[in-house]
């Protein structure tokens, strides 16, 4: 096993929305949704608020890929200018992390984007598996090197193959939990399994953060540090109780929360996230609905169903 690594954090980190305006077109020609940064810094300032133990900007659920790298430098200066007003006035007992999404499958891009974030005062980085290349394992360990290497901020690699198609292997995980800067693992395969073999030949080499919210207290009972999680957009308070219940040693507590926020785990990945946590947030009052495509907006059966879910945690009246 690798020599132990400090997690970037411990607890809940929240996988931000991105809110945007609906786009207007005109004639025939698409005009992309605009960024609602306003609706962006109250959903920040609530994280905070709540207790968030890390804020993820420009991940998935943020949209990532459909974002403008002006966008982006403008939403990780945002969280971080927010992350430092809480912390100075006393909201939160310490400074929250911010961790910029900076992941591609162009090696260069993705140390641009790093060094952006860095620029912009992120506390860290998310750095997904190359896409659509599928590089092999030999690549992928120059891929994540190479971007570690450009930044002198600690990276958390994100192991998701039902969206890259690229897998990454226990011991491709253990070549490079011996990097300084690569301080964590997000593990949204769904395979927890696959988790128990990175822990086994890692240890806390590797610290691991679960990235699916249906298995966070599997990934937690593994020895994880916490969850990257889509549902604590809506639900922080919980999702932090299930991470402190968990951390405290109270089993019966922490499987209660995890069976407690089943069915919303199970509606908010209905359809491609983040069509699904946008529709809710929307009937929340929180923010618009609106995605930019690729994405669309979901449909009324997929709404209906939401609001089901929602109306059994007294999120929307009705």
């Amino acid at each position: 096993m690798e020599k132990n690594k400090t997690p970037l954090f411990r607890g809940m980190g929240t996988a931000l929305v991105t809110p945007m305006k609906p786009g207007q077109p005109k004639g025939d020609r698409y005009v992309p949704e605009e960024v609602d940064f306003d609706a962006f810094i109250r959903l920040v300032r609530a994280q905070l608020e709540a207790g968030a133990d890390a804020l993820i900007v420009c991940g998935t659920t943020g949209e990532s890929p459909c974002l403008t790298d002006d966008e982006k430098k403008r939403l990780f200066s945002l969280a971080v200018r927010e992350a430092d007003a809480a912390y100075a006035s006393g909201i939160t007992p310490v400074r929250v992390p911010v961790i910029g999404g900076t992941g591609s499958n162009n090696t260069y891009r993705a140390i641009c984007l790093s060094r952006l974030a860095e620029e912009a005062g992120c506390d860290g980085l998310l750095l997904v598996t190359p896409y659509y290349n599928k590089a092999n394992q030999e690549g992928l360990i120059a891929h994540f090197e190479a971007v570690a290497d450009a930044v002198s901020l600690p990276v958390i690699l994100y192991h998701v193959p039902s969206r890259t198609g690229c897998r990454i292997t226990p011991e491709t995980c253990r070549v490079l939990s011996r990097h300084p800067r690569i301080v964590g693992l997000k593990e949204a395969s769904g395979d927890v399994g696959f988790a128990a073999r990175v822990r086994e030949v890692c240890g806390d080499g590797l610290p691991l953060y679960a990235g699916n919210d249906d298995l966070t207290l599997p990934l937690l009972s593994l020895g994880g540090c916490g969850v990257i999680s889509v549902v604590s957009n809506l639900l922080p308070r919980e999702v932090k109780a299930l991470c402190r219940a968990s951390d405290h040693g109270d089993a019966a507590e922490a499987l209660h929360l995890q069976m407690y926020l089943l069915p919303l785990c199970d509606v908010l990945f209905a359809d491609v996230n983040p069509i699904p946590v946008k529709a809710a947030m929307e009937m929340c009052g929180l923010c618009r609905g609106s995605v930019r495509l690729p994405l669309t907006e979901a449909d009324e059966r997929l709404k209906e169903r939401i609001r089901g879910v929602l109306g059994r945690y007294d999120l929307i009246s009705g």
